[in-house]
């Protein structure tokens, strides 16, 4: 657990939300793009939070000090709104990403998580490695490696040492598991990608 003192309103970047096991092996629970918010438990009077928050790609951003944040809400209730719609669509995000995670293929998990990650930065060149990408999905490089290879074979992605290309959005979306479009519909109620 850790203590929360700020929120963070990211307009660009990608921000991993990373559950920690006690033998220290990771596994990514949500990501944090533009419109998003990092301190969600501070949207509902909490200020603790079991999730680490680690840049994947870097950007830019608004950070309210936990006194700011709080008061925030009572001057505007619609803000408040906001924030509670946006707390309880990235659970249901969360959820959806645990089932995926259990009951879906590497490859496919690869692909959902590169689809969200293009989306919430608006790019579909992302700076990312293979060791990244395998923290992240809870399993170990050569695994990621051997999924990216699919990928590549089947030309949806072109990858080179530390940036995957998305060549083909549509194609990457076929390959992907249902949770993709079941995220993307959570994100749709914010009007995110």
């Amino acid at each position: 657990m850790q203590e929360l003192e700020c929120a963070y309103f990211p307009s660009s970047g990608l921000i991993s939300l990373l559950v920690t096991t006690e033998d220290g092996r990771t596994v990514e629970t949500g990501m944090v793009g533009k419109d998003g918010l990092i301190g969600v438990p501070l949207a509902v009077g909490l200020s603790i939070s079991q999730l680490r928050h680690v840049v994947q790609i870097g950007g830019e951003g608004y950070r309210f000090k936990l006194n700011q944040f709080r008061n925030r809400p009572k001057l505007t209730p619609h803000f408040q709104m906001a924030l509670s719609r946006y707390a309880v669509v990235q659970g249901m995000e969360v959820a959806q990403s645990a089932a995926g995670n259990r009951l879906h293929e590497l490859g496919q998990l690869l692909a959902r998580w590169l689809l969200m990650a293009s989306g919430r930065v608006d790019s579909s060149s992302l700076p990312l490695t293979h060791d990244f990408l395998a923290a992240t999905l809870g399993t170990d490089r050569p695994s990621v490696s051997l999924a990216a290879k699919v990928l590549e074979k089947n030309r949806i992605i072109q990858y080179k040492r530390g940036e995957i290309k998305i060549l083909s959005a549509r194609r990457l979306r076929s390959f992907s598991c249902e949770c993709y479009r079941v995220i993307r519909q959570f994100n749709g109620m914010l009007g995110q990608k």
